[in-house]
Order: structure tokens, then sequence, then C-alpha cells
């Protein structure tokens, strides 16, 4: 962390970039960063932002939720907007840079919303540890000409949890959960049914008291469909005790074969 005076001059240029750029439109997904965004703007800015959330069968239906609950309690505006990325072929087929044609979609709708409502800019929750040349949706983030005030004023995704603190959030200390997509391997389609049982096994897990987890979708040669299950290391002692449990809700949820990663979930 900086030193006080420091984080407070980030602070100050936070709110000089959300003021030179408003009405604003906030792209919002729940998630830490934007998160801190989308409160920090509202407390800056009142009603001149609007949040806007994408909705798509890669979201799981409990982070939208939660989302839209996080949203109400901070009185900030936010809408939901439906997304079409399924529909592109080029997103389906999963690529490496898959989140681009995400990202792309996405900022498309925004832009389309803030010329018919009259917002001035668009920004997202991209901090200055995000290294832009190495993420997809950074490319469409520079077509679109969309902001990123988090990186804009210095702020590391340390400091943008400590500034969640001070707001009072209660995603200041969540882990990373990115869409449902990133579970399947690159390279295998992304289809509805593939993210529906992700999104139940994943749902499973949770209910049965773990925090931090994934289940990745493997298609076996053969054609049939595994998961992979993977949970924090510091979570993985509670396996033992619940082990049937976690295959009869990943056998219920569609797949064939059930598999624990004896390394348990590694960020990427």
């Amino acid at each position: 962390m900086p030193t006080p005076d420091a984080f407070q001059e980030k602070l100050a240029a936070l709110e000089t970039i959300l003021c030179e750029h408003a009405p604003l439109l906030i792209a919002y997904s729940g998630g830490v960063d934007s998160t801190c965004l989308l409160a920090f703007a509202h407390r800056t800015l009142g009603e001149r932002m609007l949040g806007v959330l994408a909705d798509s069968p890669s979201l799981p239906r409990q982070a939208l939720a939660d989302a839209l609950a996080v949203a109400r309690h901070l009185g900030a505006p936010v809408e939901v907007i439906q997304t079409g990325e399924m529909e592109n072929p080029d997103y389906a087929r999963n690529p490496l840079n898959r989140c681009y044609f995400c990202k792309a979609d996405l900022f498309a709708n925004m832009d389309t919303l803030a010329r018919d409502r009259g917002f001035a800019a668009i920004a997202y929750g991209e901090n200055a540890d995000d290294p832009p040349q190495h993420r997809p949706g950074s490319q469409a983030a520079r077509e679109f000409s969309v902001l990123a005030p988090l990186r804009a004023a210095g702020l590391t995704k340390a400091e943008v949890r400590e500034l969640s603190r001070r707001l009072g959030l209660p995603t200041a200390d969540a882990p990373a959960q990115p869409c449902l997509s990133s579970r399947i391997p690159h390279g295998t389609p992304v289809t509805r049914q593939a993210l529906a049982m992700v999104e139940a096994g994943e749902a499973h897990l949770r209910g049965l008291g773990f925090r931090v987890v994934r289940v990745r979708h493997i298609v076996e040669p053969s054609g049939g469909l595994r998961a992979r299950v993977q949970i924090a290391p510091e979570e993985m002692a509670g396996i033992s005790g619940v082990r049937p449990q976690i295959e009869a809700g990943l056998l219920a949820a569609g797949y064939g074969a059930v598999e624990i990663d004896p390394e348990g979930y590694r960020a990427m």
C-alpha cells in the first residue's frame, strides 16, 4: 500500500476523472473492481451516472441477484441489459480471445445507450495491476473509447480492495469470479448446456460450504463429459467428509465422471 497521502492523491485523481466525464455509464458486473467503481462514482456523481449490468447465460443467476442487491443497498442506479455474445460464432467457438467478443458486445450496447440517453462517456473497472496488452477485453475498450478510471488514477488491486473496505462494500475481500465460460477450455465450444452444467455444479459445491470453487467442463475424446473440481487449497481439508455428496451433485448436473483436482484451485 502507498503512504496515506499518496492514496488520497489517487482518490482525488479518481474523483477528478469521474467528474470530467460525467454523465457517465459504468459497466457493472458485481465484481470487486466494478463494484468499487460504481460505489465511488455514485458517491461522487450522484444521479449523473448509471450502472449497466450485462446479463447472459455466462452469468450465474446468484451472481446477478447479488450484484443487484449490492446496487440497491448503495442506492446506485443500475439497468440490466441482455447481451448476445452467445449468438456470435466467434465467441461460441471459444478462442483464446473469447473475452474480446463478449466485451465488444457489451460496449456496443452501452455505446448505443450512451448516445440515446446523452451520457458523455463509458467506463469499466480495469485497475492498475491489469496488464491491458494481455487482456482481450482491453482491446474492445480501446476500440469503443471506454475509460478505465481506476487504472488511470493508478489504483492497484490491493488499493481497490482497501477503498472498497472504506466504502463498506461486501465485495472488498471477495474472490475473483470470472464468467462461467472461463470454465470451458479454449477450443471447446461454449454452449448454453455447458454453462448450465457448470453453474449447477458450482452452486452445489457452494451449498456444501465451499467458498472458492471451479468446475472445469471437460469433453472427453469419446464425447463424454467430465467435471474437474477445483477447490481453494485452504478449503480442501473439508473435501474428505463430503466427497460422495460432491460426486453425486456433479453427476446430477449431467456429468458422466467427476475428478477432484488434488492441487486445488490456482488463480491463473
